[in-house]
């Protein structure tokens, strides 16, 4: 597949509408493991289906839910009525499992993101009390991460973390990649190869924000600018967001390659930019 900006900014479909409005496939994505959903439900609506050979994640962006399934069920679940109005909800689900969300308020939003699983874990809800933050950078590139289904959670490859930037700052910076599997001579893992997607809400409709996705020999040099909803993918490169000036930029970033790691390098010519960090942005942190 080539990619470019067309191929790896996905627009959103929302129409305001119930139902899925931001989707990507493994297919449609040119790779072999990620997929992902956003879907809207109003109060009283079901979606019910299975895992299959896969484990999946549901991020709860905002609304509440009853989460159903044959491994276990997570009642009343969801607080926040949008993503910057708190930290998430989210629940775990392993292959071969049946399941039904039932929407408890309107305007449920789900990201359900899932990957091919050989392996077997508990089903497991992520709560805002074991939501980590980290507030990571420094000055005008400092940004706030959320853990969902962080490195260490118990699954197979399944990675998801949401991602807070304040207005005008750098976010993914300096620029990093992730495309190449590398251990050093004791084994420990350098960099994890891993598909990435990222997909974008701001606080006010209006709001966007660039992203360029570049490799250093030239195969791919793209910039896009994501708006409310867009899905932009990572399937290799380096790739850094800067969003517009008095705009909150909020992007869940679902990832699944050759470890269940976020282990990545940065781009040498850029990688100096930290040293001239010299403390946070006191807008952080956005969500509590």
């Amino acid at each position: 597949m080539r990619y470019t900006a067309d191929t790896m900014l996905l627009r959103s479909t929302d129409k305001g509408e119930t139902g899925v409005f931001a989707s990507v496939t493994p297919q449609q994505a040119g790779w072999e493991y990620l997929n992902f959903e956003a879907r809207r439900f109003n109060k009283g609506q079901r979606w019910a289906s299975e895992t299959g050979d896969f484990e999946y994640g549901h991020v709860i962006l905002g609304g509440t839910a009853h989460i159903r399934s044959s491994a276990g069920d997570f009642l009343n679940i969801g607080r926040r009525p949008n993503v910057f109005a708190g930290k998430p909800y989210a629940v775990y689900l392993p292959r071969h499992t049946s399941f039904e969300i039932e929407a408890t308020s309107d305007g449920l939003e789900i990201a359900s993101s899932w990957v091919p699983s050989d392996q077997d874990f508990p089903a497991r809800i992520v709560t805002p009390e074991t939501s980590a933050v980290e507030l990571r950078g420094g000055n005008n590139a400092s940004r706030q991460i959320n853990s969902i289904l962080p490195p260490g959670f118990e699954c197979q490859r399944l990675v998801l973390v949401e991602v807070y930037t304040p207005g005008g700052n750098w976010s993914s910076y300096p620029p990093h990649k992730h495309d190449v599997h590398r251990v050093d001579a004791d084994g420990k893992l350098l960099e994890a190869d891993l598909e990435e997607i990222y997909f974008y809400k701001f606080d006010r409709p209006e709001g966007f924000a660039y992203q360029r996705v570049y490799t250093t020999d030239g195969r791919i040099d793209a910039l896009m600018m994501a708006r409310d909803h867009d899905t932009i993918l990572v399937p290799e490169g380096y790739h850094p967001v800067v969003g517009a000036y008095g705009y909150t930029t909020y992007y869940l970033n679902a990832l699944a390659g050759s470890a269940q790691s976020l282990a990545n390098v940065d781009d040498p010519d850029f990688a100096w930019v930290k040293s001239t960090w010299t403390g946070l942005d006191p807008r952080l942190p956005i969500v509590k």
